[in-house]
C-alpha cells in the first residue's frame, strides 16, 4: 500500500493486515481519486472508519486542508500514527467509536469517506447521523465503499462504480 498521487506520492503505508479491515486497493483508490479530484483542494475531510488512514492521507497528499482520521481500533490508531509520520499537514487522529464522534463533533466536512466493516451494517447508521446532524457542507460529498446491500440516504447519487464485489457510490449534498 502506498499514497498514489500528490505531494506525498510513493509514501509506503502500513496496515494492509489490520484485523477487521480491508484496505482499498491502489487501482480502486486511483480511480476513486480521479473521480473526486475537483472536490479535494482546501477541503475538510473525514475518514470515518480510517483503518490504515490511506484514504484520508491520500486526500491530504492531494491538497485537502485538513483530515480527520477516526477509528475505534487501538491497533488501527497506532498504524495511522505511523503512516502519518513525516506528513506535515493538518491531520487529526482520533480513537473513538464512529457514532460517538458523529454525535458530538461540531465540525462540518466537504468529503466524508465511509468504508465500514462490511458485516457490521454500519453504513446506513453513519449516513443517517451525518444527514440528521448536517455534517456535510453544501456541495460536499460522501464516498461509500461496500460489498453488501445498498446505502440508504436522501443525498443525491452522483457516481457509482463496481470493482468486482466492491462497490463505490458517491453522494452529494
Amino acid at each position: 500500500m502506498r499514497i498514489i498521487s500528490g505531494k506525498y506520492r510513493g509514501k509506503k503505508l502500513k496496515g494492509f493486515n489490520i484485523p477487521g479491515t480491508r484496505p482499498t486497493m491502489d487501482r480502486v483508490k486511483e480511480s476513486l481519486f480521479g473521480i473526486i479530484q475537483t472536490y479535494i483542494p482546501d477541503s475538510a475531510v473525514l475518514d470515518l472508519f480510517a483503518g490504515s488512514g490511506a484514504l484520508g492521507l491520500e486526500a491530504i497528499s492531494n491538497g485537502a486542508k485538513t483530515t480527520y482520521l477516526i477509528d475505534n481500533s487501538e491497533e488501527a490508531i497506532k498504524i495511522i500514527k505511523e503512516n502519518s509520520q513525516n506528513i506535515d499537514e493538518d491531520i487529526k487522529i482520533i480513537h473513538i467509536d464512529y457514532k460517538k464522534f458523529l454525535k458530538t463533533t461540531e465540525k462540518k466536512f466537504d468529503i466524508i469517506f465511509l468504508d465500514p466493516p462490511y458485516k457490521e451494517n454500519q453504513l446506513d447508521k453513519a449516513l443517517k447521523i451525518i444527514e440528521e446532524r448536517e455534517l456535510l457542507n453544501d456541495k460536499g460529498i460522501v464516498v461509500c465503499e461496500y460489498e453488501i446491500g445498498n446505502p440508504k440516504t436522501t443525498l443525491k447519487l452522483i457516481k457509482e462504480k463496481s470493482y468486482g464485489p466492491k462497490k463505490i457510490k458517491i453522494f452529494e449534498k
